[in-house]
């Protein structure tokens, strides 16, 4: 069965994601642990704790379907020491706040090298950032996200988060969400059955999809290898619709949050009704 939702706010409350996410239709959801711009935020407290398991309860979301993001500051491979202990304790206080929502995923961007230190230096250190969370916590997965290969970002090569994975000391709590927009940004052909076939084979022999644990669903403004992040919604981008079909009728993708990050957010309930009318 496939659990399709959307990135949804959590203004006013880590509580009220579930209630946002019910609003729109979602059986899967995603959001911000805290605020996504800032380094710093309050506690939650155990009102918020207690009112966001009761309405995940309520609406029957289970762990295995909600993907909380990091924030956008967070970066696991920095080169100067003073970010990247700046950005450890963002992720660690982030993981942390999973743990206390009873969640077992957290999807993050692996980082960036910032042209200071190679990308596998920059690898190693994001590995390393990920063994000392999973120290620090219990029972939440580190979902690495791959990226489009903007800028100074590793992750665009299956082959990157194979080596993350590879330096991870619990392999039972390190994963991997599959970007659509970013796979064909960063040089994955995957709009046709052949090449969609061929793209998630090489998935499966360099990464496994074993350590799949989610999706992020989005149509793309920029062509196949721009090496770009341009999000578009579902059929409004140069995508086309086979991609979102093979998706919802691959078994591969069961039982696992497929998140829309698509930019129109009025959309979002219409494009959860449009995915489920693809499934044979």
């Amino acid at each position: 069965m496939k659990y399709v939702g959307a990135h949804v706010s959590a203004a006013g409350g880590v509580e009220n994601a579930p209630l946002n996410a019910h609003r729109i239709g979602a059986k899967a959801f995603a959001f911000f642990t805290k605020n996504q711009r800032q380094w710093f935020a309050a506690p939650y407290t155990e009102k918020n704790i207690e009112l966001f398991k009761a309405r995940c309860n309520e609406f029957g979301y289970s762990p295995d379907h909600i993907l909380p993001h990091d924030s956008y500051l967070i970066n696991l491979g920095h080169p100067e020491e003073e970010g990247l202990k700046k950005s450890r304790a963002a992720f660690f206080d982030e993981m942390k706040r999973c743990e206390q929502l009873g969640l077992n995923r957290f999807n993050f961007h692996p980082g960036s090298h910032l042209n200071v230190i190679s990308e596998e230096a920059c690898m190693d250190r994001i590995a390393e950032s990920v063994n000392m969370a999973l120290e620090n916590t219990k029972g939440v997965t580190a979902v690495i996200e791959n990226t489009a290969g903007q800028g100074t970002n590793v992750g665009y090569r299956f082959e990157h988060l194979a080596y993350i994975i590879d330096k991870v000391e619990d392999k039972t709590r390190v994963g991997v969400c599959i970007d659509t927009a970013h796979t064909l940004a960063a040089g994955y052909e995957i709009r046709t059955k052949e090449d969609y076939e061929a793209t998630f084979q090489r998935f499966d022999e360099i990464v496994g999809f074993d350590y799949l644990r989610g999706m992020h669903i989005n149509d793309s403004k920029r062509e196949l290898d721009s090496r770009v992040d341009r999000h578009a919604n579902i059929g409004e981008g140069i995508m086309g619709m086979d991609i979102f079909r093979f998706i919802m009728n691959d078994p591969r993708f069961d039982d696992m949050p497929l998140i829309l990050e698509t930019p129109d957010e009025t959309l979002w309930a219409q494009e959860i009704q449009l995915l489920y009318s693809l499934v044979r």
